[in-house]
C-alpha cells in the first residue's frame, strides 16, 4: 500500500520541461509521493525559451498531467512564473479552478511571512542582456545533455554520478561569487521587507541558510532544480526542510495509474491551457 507524505507546502522551480537536461521521471516519482495542501511552482518549470516541438518527451507531458490532476483534486497549485517561462507574466493575475498564475507570493505560515518568487529580477544578465542569458542556457542545456551521457556510463560501471555544471561553477570565482551576492541581496531586501522567509529558485542551488544583519535576520531558501540537484522544499509542523531525491527511497511511487494512459491530443490541450488560454484576471496575491 502506498502512504503519500502529508504536507503543507511543496515548492519546485527550475524543471524546465522540454529540454534534454529536465529529469522528470525523478519529478513525477516524487509528486507521487506527496499530497500537498499547496504545491508552488517557483519558476522555470516549461523551459519557454528552448521549447521544441520535436522534443517534449511523455514523461514531461505526464509531469503537467500530474499537475492538473492534484489541482483537480483539491491541491492549490501557484505558479510563480520566471525567466525561461516568462511568457506566462502577461497572464500574471489569473485564476484557473485550483492553479493561480503569478509574479510573487507573500503567504502567512504560523504567524510568520515568507516571500515566494523565482528570482531572476534580481539578474543582471537577464535584465541587461537577455539574448546572451538565453545563449547560456542553450549552453548548460548541452552540457547536461552530455552530462547525462558521462553518468549512463559511470552507472553501468557501478560508480557514482559526476556533475560536469557543478565542477564549472566551483571552478570559476566569479560563479561562486554570484551565487553568494545573490543570496545575500535577496536576504537583506527580505529582511528589509520584514519577511520571515525568502524562497527562491533560478540559480539551481539547494539552500537553507539564516542571515542576519543589524536591522533583523530572515531564513533564505532555495529549491534547487530538477535537472542535476533533484531537489524540492518542503514545510510541514513549522518547518522549511530541504527535500533530496538521491537520498530518498520511492520505489512503490514510480508508476501512477493516473497519467499512465496520457495521450498525445489531450497532451496538446493541457500545453495549451497553459500557454494560450485567455484568462479572466482576478486579484490573487497582495501586493508586498
Amino acid at each position: 500500500m502506498k502512504i503519500k507524505r502529508k504536507l503543507e507546502i511543496a515548492v519546485i522551480s527550475d524543471v524546465h520541461l522540454g529540454t534534454y537536461g529536465c529529469h522528470a521521471k525523478h519529478l513525477l516519482t516524487y509528486l507521487n509521493s506527496i499530497e500537498p495542501k499547496k504545491l508552488i511552482l517557483n519558476g522555470d518549470i516549461i523551459d519557454i525559451w528552448q521549447f521544441n516541438k520535436r522534443y517534449f518527451p511523455k514523461s514531461h507531458l505526464k509531469v503537467i498531467k500530474k499537475i492538473m490532476t492534484m489541482a483537480s483534486n483539491g491541491v492549490e497549485i501557484i505558479y510563480i512564473t520566471g525567466n525561461h517561462d516568462e511568457v506566462l507574466r502577461r497572464f500574471s493575475g489569473t485564476i484557473i479552478g485550483n492553479i493561480s498564475i503569478v509574479d510573487k507570493a507573500v503567504l502567512e505560515l504560523d504567524g510568520k511571512k515568507a516571500w515566494f518568487f523565482h528570482g531572476d529580477v534580481f539578474d543582471i544578465s537577464i535584465q541587461n542582456a537577455k539574448w546572451l542569458a538565453k545563449l547560456g542556457g542553450y549552453g548548460y542545456d548541452l552540457l547536461t545533455l552530455l552530462n547525462r551521457l558521462v553518468n549512463w556510463y559511470l552507472e553501468k560501471r557501478g560508480k557514482e554520478r559526476y556533475s560536469l555544471s557543478k565542477k564549472v561553477k566551483n571552478g570559476v570565482k566569479g560563479a561562486i561569487k554570484y551565487i553568494n551576492d545573490f543570496e545575500r541581496v535577496i536576504s537583506e531586501i527580505a529582511i528589509e521587507k520584514g519577511y520571515d522567509f525568502v524562497v527562491c529558485g533560478h540559480i539551481h542551488q539547494p539552500k537553507k541558510e539564516y542571515f542576519k544583519n543589524k536591522h533583523g535576520k530572515t531564513v533564505y531558501l532555495n529549491s534547487g532544480d530538477w535537472v542535476e540537484n533533484f531537489t524540492a522544499l518542503e514545510y510541514q509542523f513549522k518547518r522549511w526542510k530541504i527535500y533530496n531525491f538521491n537520498k530518498d527511497k520511492l520505489t512503490p511511487f514510480v508508476i501512477d495509474e493516473d497519467v499512465d494512459d496520457i495521450d498525445i491530443v489531450e497532451a496538446k490541450d493541457l500545453i495549451a491551457a497553459i500557454t494560450i488560454v485567455e484568462p479572466e484576471k482576478k486579484e490573487v496575491e497582495k501586493k508586498s
